[in-house]
């Protein structure tokens, strides 16, 4: 079978690979000049620094078993993540229920509410429940008002901006259920991070090594302009410089809404499905510093007036002595995507930015910052609304022999990683479970 993938992320990544094992012939397709979407990385130090922070939980087994197979599971380090909150001018450590015990942003009623919601959550495997009620009203009506002002309102807000209150509690869900799931030996213990040495980089490296050594045709700067079909069959796809190439199925590796534009006619309500989901984009601006900001490595901004989401600061979680003794720090932010900062210079970004790092650490200084880069993505986050079953859209998509794996598609769990892979293993699966089938029935034929 051929098969063309659009989309060099670490979905279509994986489908590429899978069917390469296989015995297929893959030619994957990426618009832009690197592999690896979301996990891209840049030079920091002497080492390779993800543009977007990333780590892995101890439940993301479907990445870890990928990292073993390729021979990288050793650089594979697990180590204790120090999380903290900001709000009103403090800094809190948020890490073990003792934290939460302390935690001064809310009521200490409403601290054991919380840690009874956590251990109420953790255990829950029967979510779809919670996709009929937003995450402010369950936990206004299950927890408290003054525990959702003072905790989970001002993340969600942050995150979701004016659609913080249409987000569906099973997002929640799964975002609590992931966190304990990465406690070793119960919710009392630490939670464990785990981090590629070298960058995430290395996977992406040592995937494309293998599948170019395997025959794939790897093709980077090379966007798609539209996927051909005929008798609502997937045939092709063209290249924008006009260049047709022929296939027996194709594998759309790109956001939903992109995939919309370059799909051959869908069903309407595929095509409702396509467009139903939302997005929020993301800004995240990298700096490396003389000197570290603060003890936290993921601090989560609970004051509403700062301009940013959260902090991550990734030399308290990688020593610094990995990057020519450099602290680095990511300020993040999720955005809808026509936010005004996503119209604004690297340069205005960092007046805004300059003054709040002030308010986390006073005797932060200008002086600190030795570089900065700023990294913007379109389609970083879905927002996920009540009943988002009824909008998910399957992998199989109504043209025979097209696929579609995209972050939309990833429910109930978070986008990330492990589930990338898991989507590119499982649509790698289909397509050749399909051509057997094909296969089959003109053979009985």
């Amino acid at each position: 079978m051929k098969v063309a993938i659009v989309g060099g992320g670490v979905a279509g990544m994986t489908s590429a690979y899978r069917l390469m094992q296989q015995g297929h012939d893959v030619a994957l397709y990426e618009s832009s000049p690197f592999l690896g979407g979301l996990v891209r990385t840049f030079e920091v130090g002497g080492n390779r620094l993800e543009a977007y922070y990333h780590h892995i939980f101890t439940s993301d087994t479907v990445i870890i078993d990928l990292l073993n197979e390729l021979g990288l599971g050793d650089r594979l380090n697990w180590i204790e993540s120090k999380v903290g909150w900001f709000d009103n001018g403090r800094i809190y450590n948020f890490v073990t229920p003792i934290d939460l015990l302390k935690f001064g942003p809310v009521s200490f009623v409403d601290r054991i509410r919380l840690g009874l919601m956590a251990a109420k959550l953790r255990g829950r495997d029967d979510w779809a429940e919670f996709e009929q009620i937003t995450a402010k009203d369950w936990i206004e009506k299950n927890v408290s008002k003054g525990a959702f002002e003072g905790m989970w309102g001002p993340l969600l807000r942050g995150k979701y901006g004016d659609d913080y209150d249409r987000v569906a509690m099973a997002w929640l869900w799964s975002k609590i259920h992931l966190r304990f799931q990465s406690r070793k030996g119960g919710p009392m213990q630490k939670e464990q991070l785990g981090y590629l040495m070298g960058s995430f980089q290395v996977y992406i490296d040592e995937m494309e090594r293998q599948m170019r050594a395997g025959g794939v045709e790897i093709h980077t700067s090379a966007p798609v302009e539209r996927i051909t079909a005929e008798a609502n069959r997937a045939t092709g796809i063209v290249l924008a410089d006009g260049t047709a190439v022929r296939a027996d199925a194709v594998i759309a590796a790109v956001p939903s809404v992109l995939f919309k534009k370059i799909a051959p006619p869908l069903t309407p309500d595929y095509d409702r499905r396509l467009s139903a989901v939302g997005w929020q984009g993301a800004i995240c601006m990298v700096l490396t510093m003389k000197r570290s900001l603060s003890h936290i490595y993921w601090m989560n901004i609970g004051d509403r007036s700062m301009p940013f989401l959260a902090l991550v600061e990734h030399t308290n979680f990688i020593g610094p002595e990995h990057y020519d003794g450099n602290h680095i720090l990511y300020i993040s932010n999720y955005l809808h995507q026509q936010h005004e900062y996503f119209g604004k210079t690297d340069d205005e970004m960092w007046a805004l930015f300059e003054p709040a790092l002030r308010k986390i650490n006073p005797e932060f200084s200008a002086d600190w910052v030795k570089q900065r880069w700023v990294f913007r993505a379109p389609f970083a986050q879905p927002i996920i609304t009540l009943n988002y079953s009824n909008d998910k859209p399957d992998h199989r998509t109504p043209v025979e022999g097209l696929y579609l794996e995209t972050m939309t598609q990833i429910y109930p769990e978070d986008r990330g990683q492990n589930y990338s892979i898991r989507m590119g293993d499982r649509v790698a699966a289909m397509a050749i479970e399909d051509a057997a089938s094909r296969g089959a029935a003109s053979g009985a034929a």
